[in-house]
């Protein structure tokens, strides 16, 4: 082979030319632009091949692709690709020949630069489900290659600007679940190209968008979730008929459901859900033969459900639940043999179940609740609905046993049949629902025992069996359901003991059993696995001492153990477990000191120690009890002087002291407690006078401040409260006049009792205008004079008792 000799000054020109070319220039010049993006990205980890070093071209790069030739980049595609920054940096200029920007599933923010715009050639953007914010720049509208446009799931503000609607060419416009305000419609203009719109979560007001009745090519249409008014228009159906996705849902569209929607032949999904329709459901729907999804929910509608949509066979998806329908539900729907989920909840049907629904074989799920339906579960629906996942049919009025057939829909997760009128046993069977995850059968009038088989429920989360007439005792086997979180058997006749194994359940964080004949100690080791929320054993025969560490881990909302035989002291846990709201720890035998067994809660909203033998000081920290409510540590051993303090528990409603050894004076600062409507000190050993500050308890219906050793007169002032029902200041010291002013208490119904003191003087007349006050007992005082004509006004009066006084004259 012959070799052609070159001249070095000619190959080194050749090198230059080449060096050079526009095609080299053009890469590096984006290459640069590129990097220059990068570098002001957060640690862009996805983007390590964007080096020079490991490639002369930008070609080569993640994401980054060129034209066939290798010269320009063409498509810059980093979805998912966790970038953290602005899109300030990016020189749109510089890529000139970029027909596809897809950043979507990234972590950008700030705004969508105008400049943009610069990307002419550009056909798919993709800046979707980042944090972008600001306006959407109007200079988007002049990528007139568009073919997408996707700014959905973003922070995006602002009017819809009118010039995206020059995008002739655009067929898809994504600009769902930002905070798009609305723009003037007028200066829109019809998208001929567009079959996908995309508008759902935003903030837009008034009527349907005329506009849209322009975009004639539309097959998918979702203005769902935005603040929408007015009727939906008619010609929506005759405007738009190549329309198979139609979403309306969640505005305050009104008016009836359009009978023309009946013209749209390709329509697969109808969602108009939500909104403030009325008229009923057309019988016309029962046409449209391509539907799939009919879903009118949370509407007026009225009316009954038309046997017409049986003609639906395609149909899968049916949902009108809160919808004001009154009828029975139609045997037609039988025959929608694809339907795999129906929901009528909320309704007022009545009626049987359909026994053609036995045909619907694909059913998954099933809701019916919250109607008047009646008779029997079919069995015979189990064994035809193999892939049932779902069956809730609760707060209805269905008789009947539940069936053993049940047994046969093994792929069940969630069965609610609560509030009914089912009788019978709870079948053995239900141990074959192996995938159930919550079991609701409460409320109902079931009998028999808790089957054992119910153990084989190892999926089983929620246990809801209160409120029916079981018998027997709980099944040992119940610790083998590992992942139960919550059971739930109060008000039955259950009795025996608690089984050891519920306190071995791993994931247990709410047992409620009160109101049972249970028996015996508390597992001791129930609340070690540091989850436990909510626990109530109220209204049994419990006996021994609560778990040393039933509140291990904190976790304790509610602790209800009233009105059983516990004893010895609380377990110091208690103390420490700040999220506390709710205890109920009285007539039981506890002991010990007070303070010490209970520590400062803030969250605390009701606390009952009543009937115990706790001892020792109400503690001034209490104060910090700032929610608390409800508080009654009566019939117990506390000494003491009630704290000043309490009168900063400001949320105070109900507050009883009564029955302890506290001494000293009643603070006047409980005066401050403008919530109180029940106060209890009595039977203690208090002194003093009445505070007038009482007076100013506005909210006040119960005062009871009896059986102390108060002293000084009946303060004037308790007649300011003009909504109390009960006032007895009875077995004290207090001296002087029985106050006019005690007459105006119009609202004292219950009782009025002042007897056992030394009162002295005549009965005021002005008492006779307690017209509604059953109970008045003055008796054991040192009155005189005559009993006043006026009393015989208190018509209302059952008892009365003048007893041991000095009076005169004639009865009335």
């Amino acid at each position: 082979m012959k070799l052609i000799h070159v001249p070095t000054p000619l190959l080194t020109l050749l090198f230059l030319l080449f060096s050079f070319s526009p095609s080299n220039t053009a890469a590096e010049t984006e290459a640069q632009a590129l990097l220059a993006w990068k570098s002001s990205l957060l640690q862009p980890d996805s983007l390590a091949s964007w080096s020079l070093a490991n490639s002369t071209t930008p070609c080569e790069w993640f994401g980054v692709r060129c034209d066939s030739g290798g010269s320009v980049v063409v498509q810059l595609s980093l979805p998912y690709s966790n970038l953290v920054g602005t899109l300030v940096n990016l020189d749109f200029s510089s890529l000139p020949n970029l027909t596809t920007l897809d950043l979507s599933y990234n972590n950008l923010a700030g705004a969508v630069p105008s400049n943009i715009s610069a990307l002419s050639k550009l056909t798919s953007l993709d800046l979707s489900s980042n944090n972008f914010s600001g306006s959407i720049p109007r200079e988007i509208g002049q990528l007139s290659e568009l073919l997408e446009l996707r700014l959905d799931n973003n922070s995006l503000g602002g009017e819809i600007p009118y010039q995206l609607s020059g995008l002739q060419k655009v067929q898809l416009l994504d600009l769902g679940s930002n905070y798009l305000e609305t723009p003037d419609y007028s200066n829109f203009t019809g998208m001929p190209s567009l079959a996908y719109l995309d508008l759902f979560l935003n903030s837009l007001t008034e009527e349907f968008p005329l506009f849209i009745l322009k975009c004639t090519n539309l097959t998918y249409l979702d203005l769902s979730e935005n603040r929408f008014t007015g009727p939906i228009p008619e010609s929506l159906a005759i405007n738009l008929v190549s329309l198979e996705y139609l979403n309306l849902s969640f505005n305050s569209f009104e008016g009836v459901i359009p009978a023309s929607l009946t013209k749209l032949p390709r329509l697969r999904d109808l969602r108009l859900g939500g909104n403030n329709l009325v008229g009923g459901v057309p019988a016309t729907l029962g046409s449209i033969s391509s539907l799939r999804v009919l879903e009118l929910y949370n509407n007026s509608l009225g009316g009954p459900i038309p046997p017409s949509l049986g003609q639906l066979q395609k149909l899968e998806r049916l949902d009108i639940k809160l919808a004001g329908l009154n009828s029975t539900i139609p045997p037609e729907l039988g025959n929608c043999t694809n339907l795999n989920y129906i929901e009528l909840s909320t309704n007022r049907l009545e009626g049987e179940f359909p026994g053609s629904f036995v045909k619907l074989t694909k059913m998954r799920e099933f809701g019916i609740s919250s109607n008047s339906l009646s008779g029997k579960i079919p069995s015979d629906f189990f064994g035809s609905w193999p892939q049932l996942i779902s069956f809730q049919v609760q707060n209805n009025s269905i008789t009947g046993r539940i069936p053993s057939e049940i047994g046969l829909a093994t792929n069940l997760t969630y069965l609610f049949l609560y509030t009914n009128n089912l009788f019978g046993p709870i079948p053995v069977e239900i141990g074959n629902l192996v995938n159930l995850i919550v079991l609701d059968l409460s409320d109902n009038s079931l009998t028999g025992t808790i089957p054992s088989t119910i153990a084989n429920l190892t999926n089983l989360s929620v246990l809801n069996l209160f409120y029916n007439n079981l018998t027997g005792s709980i099944p040992e086997e119940i610790g083998n359901m590992t992942a139960l979180a919550s059971i739930d058997l109060n008000t039955n006749n259950l009795e025996g003991e608690l089984p050891g194994t519920i306190a071995e359940l791993p994931n247990l964080a709410s047992l409620s059993v009160f109101t049972n004949n249970l028996a015996g100690s508390i597992p001791r080791d129930l609340g070690q696995n540091g989850l436990l929320q909510n626990v109530s054993f109220s209204n049994n025969s419990f006996s021994g001492e609560l778990p040393r560490g039933l509140c291990t881990g904190f976790a304790l909302h509610h602790l209800l153990v009233n009105s059983n035989n516990f004893s010895g002291y609380l377990p110091s846990c208690l103390r420490n477990c700040s999220r506390l709201l709710r205890v109920r720890l009285d007539w039981n035998h506890f002991s010990g000191n007070l303070e010490e067994a209970f520590g400062v809660h803030p969250d605390l909203v009701y606390l009952d120690l009543t009937g115990n033998q706790l001892t020792g000081t109400l503690s001034p920290d209490w104060a910090e009890f700032k929610s608390l409510t409800y508080l009654h540590v009566d019939g117990n051993s506390i000494s003491g002087d009630i704290p000043t303090a309490l009168g900063n528990m400001t949320n105070l409603q109900d507050l009883s002291l009564a029955s302890n050894y506290l001494a000293g004076g009643i603070p006047p600062e409980i005066g401050k407690l403008e919530f109180l409507f029940k106060l209890n000190l009595s039977s203690n050993m208090l002194t003093g006078s009445i505070p007038s500050e009482l007076g100013e308890l506005d909210p006040l219906t119960h005062l009871d401040l009896s059986g102390n050793e108060l002293t000084g007169r009946v303060t004037a002032e308790l007649a300011n409260l003009n909504d109390l029902l009960l006032l007895d200041l009875s077995m004290n010291k207090l001296t002087g006049e029985i106050p006019y002013q005690i007459g105006n208490l119009n609202s004292l119904q219950i009782l009025l009792d002042l007897s056992s003191n030394s009162l002295s003087g005549t009965i005021p007349s002005n008492l006779g205008k307690l017209t509604r006050l059953q109970k008045l007992n003055i008796s054991h005082n040192n009155l005189s004079g005559e009993i006043p004509d006026s009393l015989s006004e208190m018509v209302s009066l059952e008892s009365v008792d003048f007893s041991y006084n000095n009076f005169t004259g004639p009865i009335p």
